[in-house]
């Protein structure tokens, strides 16, 4: 038979039907899908008309869609007719409707379909429904394969080719479903013409537009996608639907070697990125929960595996998903699964991935320190390019005003952690699902995230063009000895006059349970200004070194900005150091900052200016600062033990009372942590721009010379 299923070949799923109803991590996964086919399918058959984003007849058409696909599939794997007959009588139903369908009412800048409010849920139905019809279309006769590709296949491929051509060769993520969608609709169908559009656009230049433009253009050498891993994990479907597709028809283009494995070190890129726990850090618009479970890295996960490299770490992934692609690399990466039983977490290591086409554009550092008992601390600092290109449309613009911004996880939680984006998705009742108008005017803003805010205005003024401009530099990244890592980078101009410079060390610590973490971010201006360094965490306050004044009669700590969204719930003045204490889950976290005479610490909560309850309501803390040149000290410690279910607590208060900086100017920071125990230990920092391992460095300190050479030295 010429014919050949785009994606299984009839060999590869008699292979697959061996594992049908084995306990193995295939045979696990082959049941997962089968178990949702089943319980999808007595719903019936039915082809809604137009809906909110997020409304019934959205989701209806995205649950169709996706079981559409399995039951192509599965009646490969399992032959079972049942699946053919629901596949087929789907495919059918919408052949029928569809060239009667009206464009649908858009509800925001993005063009409209005839099943959805926007191109790109078309675009993913195409694509599921040409793997499914490629899965059955040997089993339907003439006259069924006409009705289906020519009322239904071949209109979805003029709409996005012809009729919203211009945003068919869109180089972005949107641009990737609408190549994959057309391409692998062109396989299914026998269309050439139209997988050559898919492949090389419209101009047939691979420049312009198309699959292969969007593999060499989207990414940085590193592999990272500026838009931030939340959206970077969903265009890696339609990369490996597409490619195994193209490897399959047309394995003379080498689609996995293009650009030195670029699928490869894009696909990494994005898993290197994840928490201990598998969640996606949310830099720009990203969900808080979205995690290495995602359907796009599960297929990286098992392809990167079968097509690359059989590396152990993809293993570790592949067991903390406890699932794989139901495809022969799911087969295979779960056949090596089950020949090692004992496999530890998942761990990247510490690393630096470049942001922009050249790595020219900033990036993201992340330090990772795994300890005796194979718990893993992590600390990520971000200050890439901003997350969106608003020249496409406005639609597209997912990115937020962080440069600096910094997370911390360890004990298997997200220590301080980005709000995310502003949404509540496929939920129609909240604003249909889409961006609620609190993710500009508090999400996006730069108070909603780890980093410090200038004279209470938001970096770049909070205007998309103007950060779009602008990106920050790494300073240094060193992580060959796991007693003492660290990342600093700078921004400049992100404030007018002001320019800013952070740097995160990751010390293990003689006497520590777990790596302290010292962030001493730098300000670096002429003129006096007010500076906010926020700090977003979950849990209940323990105890502080100081007295504050809590707040009767809230009101908001500003009107813009994302301030208008922040009571005032509590307040006071400090001096020398401050030292907050928060109980989240089972384990104690301390913050012990430096202080001037005329600091100041807030706690403040989400939830002001919010008359729908749009936003979570969350604990930030501040700290508070006026001046020119200023130098945050902040170190987290992380320390005993809490389980309210044996009512056990032990070590509560951490063992750093005071952070002191002993010296900070353009050559170096020294700052000071004191124990409870009146031990000091000093940590001197180069802040000379192009320090290297090499690199000599002196300052004085209350008259006494301290010398080191490298980025940073620990007394």
């Amino acid at each position: 038979m010429s014919y050949q299923p785009l994606l299984i070949s009839f060999e590869e799923a008699k292979s697959l039907r061996q594992h049908v109803n084995s306990n193995s991590l295939i045979g696990q996964s082959i049941a997962a899908e089968i178990a949702a086919l089943e319980a999808y399918m007595p719903i019936g058959i039915e082809i809604p008309g137009h809906g909110e984003a997020g409304g019934y007849e959205h989701n209806r058409h995205k649950q169709n869609y996706i079981h559409l696909d399995l039951a192509g599939r599965l009646y490969l794997i399992t032959q079972e007719p049942r699946y053919l007959a629901y596949a087929k009588e789907m495919l059918v139903e919408y052949a029928k409707v569809y060239p009667t369908l009206e464009l649908n009412t858009s509800r925001d800048s993005n063009p409209p379909g005839r099943l959805f409010h926007q191109t790109l849920n078309e675009n993913m139905w195409m694509l599921y429904a040409s793997c499914a019809y490629s899965c059955i279309r040997h089993e339907l006769t003439e006259a069924e394969q006409n009705l289906i590709e020519t009322d239904l296949f071949k209109l979805m491929i003029e709409l996005f080719v012809d009729t919203y051509a211009h945003d068919f060769d869109i180089v972005h993520n949107h641009g990737l479903w609408a190549v994959a969608g057309v391409g692998i609709c062109g396989y299914a169908i026998n269309d050439q013409a139209s997988v050559d559009k898919a492949l090389y656009g419209l101009k047939g230049d691979s420049v312009s537009g198309g699959f292969i433009a969007q593999l060499t253009q989207l990414f940085s050498p590193d592999g990272y996608y500026m838009e931030g891993p939340y959206y970077h994990r969903f265009s890696l479907r339609p990369i490996f639907l597409f490619a195994e597709a193209i490897e399959r028809r047309q394995p003379e283009l080498e689609i996995y070697q293009l650009k030195q494995e670029v699928i490869k070190t894009t696909s990494y890129a994005v898993m290197k990125t994840a928490f201990p726990n598998g969640v996606l850090p949310a830099l720009n618009d990203s969900s808080k929960t979205m995690d290495i479970n995602d359907e796009g890295i599960l297929l990286a996960t098992s392809v990167c595996f079968q097509r690359y490299q059989q590396d152990q770490t993809l293993l570790a992934m592949a067991k903390h998903q406890n699932k794989v692609w139901v495809h022969s690399s799911g087969e295979t990466i779960a056949n090596a699964v089950a020949q090692q039983p004992d496999i530890a977490g998942f761990n990247w290591g510490s690393l630096a991935l470049t942001d922009g086409p050249a790595g020219e554009r900033g990036g993201i550092s992340i330090l990772r320190h795994r300890d005796s008992h194979n718990d893993d601390s992590m600390a990520l600092l971000w200050y890439g390019q901003h997350g969106s290109d608003h020249k496409l449309h406005s639609a597209l613009d997912h990115g937020h005003f962080d440069g600096l911004h910094l997370s911390l996880f360890n004990h298997g939680q997200e220590i301080i952690h980005d709000y995310g984006f502003g949404r509540w998705v496929n939920i129609e009742p909240k604003f249909g699902g889409r961006y609620i108008p609190e993710n500009k005017s508090y999400c996006k803003q730069t108070i909603a995230h780890n980093t410090v805010v200038v004279d209470q205005a938001s970096q770049n003024q909070g205007d998309t063009a103007t950060a779009e401009a602008r990106w920050g530099e790494q300073h240094f990244f060193m992580a060959d000895d796991q007693q003492c890592q660290g990342m600093s980078a700078f921004v400049r101009g992100y404030y007018p006059g002001v320019d800013q410079q952070r740097t995160v060390l990751m010390l293990e610590l003689e006497g520590f349970e777990k790596p302290v973490v010292l962030d001493l971010f730098r300000m670096i201006s002429e003129q006096e200004h007010s500076y906010d360094y926020p700090v977003h965490y979950s849990g209940q306050i323990i105890r502080t070194d100081f007295d504050y004044e809590c707040h009767a009669r809230l009101a908001p700590l500003g009107d813009e900005h994302g301030y208008q969204h922040l009571w005032n719930v509590a307040q006071a003045k400090v001096s020398g150091s401050s030292l907050t204490s928060w109980l989240m889950g089972q384990s104690y976290y301390s913050l012990v900052s430096s202080a001037t005479a005329d600091s100041e610490v807030i706690f403040a909560r989400t939830g002001a200016n919010d008359p729908d309850f749009n936003l979570r309501s969350e604990p930030v803390l501040l700290l508070r600062q006026r001046g020119s040149n200023h130098l945050f000290a902040n170190a987290y410690e992380t320390h005993g033990y809490f389980n309210e279910a044996i009512e056990a607590s032990t070590d509560a208060r951490g063992k750093i009372s005071r952070v002191n900086v002993l010296h900070s100017d353009d050559q170096a920071s020294v700052v000071e942590l004191v124990l409870v125990d009146e031990r000091r230990i000093k940590v001197a920092v180069s802040n000379q721009v192009g320090v290297t391992a090499q690199s000599e460095n002196q300052v004085t300190v209350n008259g006494d010379i301290i010398r080191w050479q490298g980025p940073v030295s620990v007394i």
